[in-house]
């Protein structure tokens, strides 16, 4: 599967924010209105509504439309591309839970690398 770039960066961006992944993480729990999902912050209705216009341009988020009823729906597909991406990584991280090797600065500047064990 080819990753899209830009969509991944954007993707990633949208993630760095707290308030919009506890949006997605209610989501994966199932559709919710706008008033549903505003419930646990401590902000007001229109800055719910902006994140979630952000996740939306981001393809996180789709509004359904049942007569006045929009619920907003977690469309999984750009965290797909993330995993997709991340995957390419696993034998990193894999080795890193065995012993991991980091580099530090001996008091002279000299790079050094040490053995970690967890």
């Amino acid at each position: 599967m080819a990753i899209d770039e830009d969509r991944l960066s954007e993707t990633f961006a949208v993630l760095a924010n707290s308030t919009r992944r506890a949006i997605l993480a209610r989501l994966a729990e199932g559709a919710a209105t706008v008033n549903e999902l505003a419930e646990p912050f401590e902000m007001t209705l229109p800055a719910i509504s902006k994140h979630i216009k952000v996740l939306e341009r981001a393809g996180l988020v789709v509004r359904g439309q049942r007569a006045q009823y929009r619920p907003c729906v977690l469309d999984a597909a750009p965290l797909e591309e993330v995993a997709s991406w991340a995957e390419q990584y696993r034998p990193v991280w894999r080795s890193a839970s065995t012993g991991w090797t980091t580099t530090s600065h001996n008091s002279d500047g000299k790079r050094r690398a040490s053995e970690h064990d967890d």
